[in-house]
């Protein structure tokens, strides 16, 4: 029996958060009914459902094959005798830092026509025209998928790999008795129960496939994302805009909720497992095959492409790149600032009230603040514009018969909306992270320092937090690093001459320019390094 939390204004501060960051979807849901029935469709008639064929096909190709990276490598590295298996095991990882986008540009130059391998083969063999000879076209939806699979594969790689070493070996012994060999136990006993995990990774990965604007538009694949983009600024429909981002998001929710419902109950770890991963012995050649699988993984999802960043910044950066990386660095730090304060403090409120709260209800603040999570960034901007653009009109309003200065557009023409979206949008990673930590924490820790006549605030500032300390830092990192990668959002919410790193890069990759930006690109490429080693470092 934990010692309950009797604070009403605690509990009146969480559900009010967690309407505040779900309140701009609910108006979007709403809004979207008053969009134009001739524009929706003529837009049905001729474009979406070619739109909307393409979402659900890139997903599906993304996420089979970020299922087949990732399920393989994690299988390999846990269970396998692998050549290079302790560097390969934090080195699959690295490509959760590279943003698809920058991966997009940097083959597609690589790739094409004119590019440098493309160039080399018309030179070996003598060929004059794209009529001599055949080669992959990667402006496609194949292409566009195999990018992002190559950046989002980590999701799955690493959330099956921790499932396979937390799974109670004393299972796959038993079907060894049964005569299985190792081999076969592997795929009848051990992938099954990993089943759970690689459900959530997919899930993951279809979310942040479908929530993709840059790389399927510098691909010229139109999605609904990029639907929802251009029928705001091409027809000037917010409304229209709110219901095709309505349909993204729905589609969005199914998923999440199917995934739910499919892993319901799905708990076959014991109470007392044994963690002695028994290895499988591969011969040489398998572990070669193997490992240049591995390789391959993380040379075509990292490696390759930081080195031609880095190539480009030796080769065409001067002083004034230098100086102009100062303004946007200053800008996204600022506002990945703010965000990450603010999502781990909400992640803080929420996670302690789950805990020391006896109300029935209270789960719900969390996990309705997550829900942000499950929606595009550009749908999320929608959600914003059509919340923050009344509001505005309305201060300005009283404003004006208060006979005041009128403010302007105090919430939707200013930062504000931008690190609103970001909270609204990576609560659930914050969210997660404190959580974990405090599920280690023994409920006789809330227990004991009330037996001494410690009260709440004391026990929270004296206990509770010193112990989340790391959690708190990692939360705080992530939300900081997903929030200097985002695109989508802020690429719609930004307030008049307001550029951050990801814009910059952005606008150099549509004019063709990216080697312009080159150091831009590396520095959000390093700073989404840092919660890959800060966790790395931790499970060693």
């Amino acid at each position: 029996m934990i010692a309950p939390l009797k604070n009403n204004i605690w509990r009146s501060a969480c559900w009010l958060i967690a309407f505040l960051l779900i309140t701009p979807v609910l108006v979007m849901v709403l809004a979207s009914f008053g969009s134009s029935s001739d524009l929706f469709s003529h837009l049905w008639q001729t474009v979406l459902p070619d739109y909307i064929t393409n979402t659900l096909v890139l997903g599906v190709l993304v996420v089979f094959l970020s299922l087949i990276f990732g399920t393989f490598s994690a299988a390999f590295i846990v269970h396998t005798n692998v050549f290079g298996k302790k560097f390969l095991r934090w080195l699959l990882l690295l490509p959760l830092a590279m943003p698809a986008y920058l991966v997009a540009y940097l083959y597609t130059d690589m790739f094409d026509y004119a590019g440098p391998i493309q160039r080399t083969l018309r030179g070996w063999f003598n060929w004059q025209s794209p009529s001599d000879y055949w080669f992959f076209d990667i402006r496609t939806l194949p292409g566009a998928s195999i990018v992002i699979s190559l950046v989002l594969f980590p999701y799955v790689y690493m959330l099956t790999r921790t499932a396979l070493e937390q799974q109670d070996q004393n299972l796959l012994r038993a079907g060894r008795l049964l005569g299985l060999s190792a081999k076969q136990s592997f795929l009848k006993v051990a992938l099954p129960l990993a089943r759970p995990a690689i459900a959530i990774s997919a899930s993951l990965v279809l979310m942040e496939t479908l929530a993709d604007f840059a790389t399927v538009n510098y691909f010229a694949v139109n999605t609904l994302t990029t639907a929802v983009y251009d029928t705001w600024l091409g027809y000037g429909d917010l409304a229209t805009a709110n219901a095709l981002a309505s349909i993204l998001m729905l589609i969005i929710l199914f998923v999440v909720v199917a995934e739910q419902r499919a892993r319901a109950g799905q708990n076959h770890q014991s109470n007392r497992p044994n963690l002695h991963i028994e290895i499988i012995t591969l011969s040489f050649f398998e572990q070669l095959f193997i490992s240049g699988f591995c390789w391959i993984l993380v040379l075509a999802g990292f490696l390759l492409p930081f080195a031609l960043l880095v190539i480009m910044a030796f080769e065409y950066s001067n002083m004034a790149q230098l100086t102009s990386l100062v303004s946007p660095s200053l800008n996204s730090i600022e506002v990945s600032f703010y965000a990450a304060t603010i999502a781990t403090f909400f992640a803080l409120l929420f996670g302690l009230y789950r805990r020391l709260s006896l109300d029935k209800w209270r789960i719900l603040p969390s996990s309705l603040s997550g829900i942000g999570y499950a929606i595009p960034g550009t749908v999320l901007a929608m959600a914003l514009l059509a919340s923050f653009g009344p509001l505005d009109h309305f201060i300005n309003d009283i404003a004006r018969y208060l006979q005041l200065k009128e403010p302007g557009l105090v919430l939707s023409g200013t930062i504000f909306a931008v690190v609103f979206a970001f909270v609204v949008r990576f609560s659930a990673i914050s969210n997660g992270t404190i959580s974990s930590g405090i599920k280690q924490i023994p409920d006789s820790v809330d227990l004991a320092p009330a037996s001494l006549g410690v009260g709440l605030g004391q026990m929270l500032k004296k206990v509770h937090l010193p112990i989340l300390r790391p959690s708190i830092f990692v939360a705080w990192l992530l939300v900081f690093v997903e929030s200097m990668k985002e695109l989508s959002a802020v690429l719609l919410l930004r307030p008049f001459n307001f550029d951050t790193l990801s814009i910059q890069i952005y606008q150099l990759i549509s004019d063709e320019m990216l080697e312009q930006g080159a150091l831009s690109a590396i520095l959000i490429v390093l700073l989404g390094l840092l919660p890959i080693i800060w966790l790395n470092r931790n499970k060693e």
